[in-house]
């Protein structure tokens, strides 16, 4: 059976980074790491674009104008909503995956989903800290799918 998969090596490849400021004191470092990945993979810094939002709802309407740019090969979305005690987190969650996922589809750019959905601050910052940062993980995601597409 012949295997194919994307690696974590891209050249000359522009990324767009699209980050909401709300809870600003953990997407920071999802940008961080974001950012570590894409350099470690071969992406050159001028070629890094970030574009802030005000909040997670807010992410689909930027990747859909940055989609429509045509200038990039793939974007990771980053945010964070943390549950509080109304239903607010479902409404903001839910919306934010299902314009992320509709885009990525439409676009046929792979565009990463990075923003965290937890219960507490505490898990929140776990997964931005330096040993689970998630958005390492979703800049790799966009890298395996931007070499993954090239092989195809």
């Amino acid at each position: 059976m012949k295997t194919i998969e994307g690696d974590l090596t891209i050249k000359n490849k522009k990324i767009a980074i699209v980050a909401a400021r709300f809870n600003s004191f953990v997407v920071e470092h999802l940008i961080s790491g974001a950012k570590e990945a894409l350099l470690k993979s071969g992406t050159k810094e001028t070629n890094i674009e970030l574009y802030y939002v005000p909040g997670a709802f807010e992410i689909p309407l930027a990747l859909k104008k940055a989609v429509n740019t045509g200038k990039f090969d793939g974007i990771v979305a980053l945010g964070a909503v943390i549950r509080g005690g109304t239903p607010h987190f479902e409404y903001v969650a839910g919306e934010c995956v299902k314009g992320i996922s509709q885009i990525s589809l439409e676009s046929e750019i792979p565009i990463a989903f990075g923003v965290l959905t937890v219960d507490t601050v505490e898990q929140a910052i776990e997964r931005s800290g330096s040993s689970e940062n998630k958005g390492v993980e979703a800049a790799e995601s966009v890298i395996r799918m931007i070499s993954l597409i090239e092989k195809l």
